[in-house]
């Protein structure tokens, strides 16, 4: 990633607090720096390590055209994710995580259907042919269909990979995405078990400053990965129209050798029949 992560930044967004003592997980040993008043303190070294891995290795993802899918249903981080996840076209779920979302993906799909077939029975005409009984139980129905999977109606197929804030709270996601093999970003806080996670960011997961400053450093990564793939997808057209070109022009001249080798040999002939 272009930008590198900032000790100081992490530290003043409060990062570095974990849970209390006896909340722990001792897999999260490795990443913790300390014990203040019976609260764990992450070691923002290793935050920033990892932090910076997974960043360039969503950014790659995201080069290669694939999606990311960020999961982030608690309160303190749901506007905070939808806001960023947004701004670089990615697919989110900050409401209720549906089971099956990922595991059932057909019927997922289905469900994102019915909204699109909603649609379209109000701009056909199809909607002035119901009901009022009618028109109210369907726009509920929309409006359910919406709120659970309108911001993932784009992904038309499973990620190649998720992003989630609190693996304890989204813990059937994750079970979905290790079931389908697909890989796992997390923020990943002192109560959790980051062996669970294939990419795990050791910070807090609770702090609404510790989710914003991560998921700025995350979609910063993924919108660079975006825009090399659009500049080499340019080149690559800029090249292919300039090939285009050359060719069109080497077609050109060969036409005109052979115009002229024609004019020459008509020359030749007549100036050989004025000698006879």
């Amino acid at each position: 990633m272009s930008k590198k992560a900032d000790f100081k930044e992490l530290l003043d967004a409060g990062v570095h607090f974990g849970h209390l003592k006896r909340k722990w997980n001792p897999a999260m040993a490795p990443y913790i720096f300390d014990e203040q008043k019976g609260i764990h303190v992450i070691d923002l070294n290793k935050t920033i390590a990892h932090l910076e891995q997974a960043c360039l290795a969503m950014k790659q993802i995201a080069k290669s055209g694939k999606k990311i899918l960020f999961v982030a249903t608690k309160k303190q981080a749901k506007q905070i994710v939808a806001d960023r996840v947004k701004a670089i076209n990615m697919p989110y779920v900050t409401e209720r995580w549906t089971g099956g979302m990922l595991t059932n993906f057909a019927t997922t799909r289905k469900s994102v259907r019915k909204m699109a077939t909603i649609d379209k029975m109000q701009s056909d005409g199809t909607w002035d042919t119901l009901s009022k009984r009618e028109k109210l139980f369907i726009t509920r129905q929309r409006e359910k269909l919406e709120k659970n999977f309108g911001s993932i109606a784009d992904m038309t197929r499973q990620p190649a990979a998720i992003f989630i804030v609190d693996v304890m709270k989204e813990n059937i996601a994750l079970k979905e995405a290790y079931r389908l093999g697909i890989s796992t970003f997390a923020m990943v806080d002192t109560n959790s078990n980051p062996k669970l996670v294939d990419f795990p960011i050791p910070a807090n997961d609770d702090a609404s400053k510790s989710v914003a400053i991560i998921m700025d450093y995350v979609t910063a990564a993924i919108q660079e990965g975006l825009e090399e793939r659009k500049a080499a997808k340019s080149k690559q057209d800029a090249d292919k129209k300039a090939a285009e070109a050359k060719k069109k022009e080497a077609k050109a001249a060969k036409k005109e050798e052979v115009k002229e080798t024609k004019t020459e040999d008509k020359s030749e002939a007549k100036a050989a029949d004025k000698s006879e």
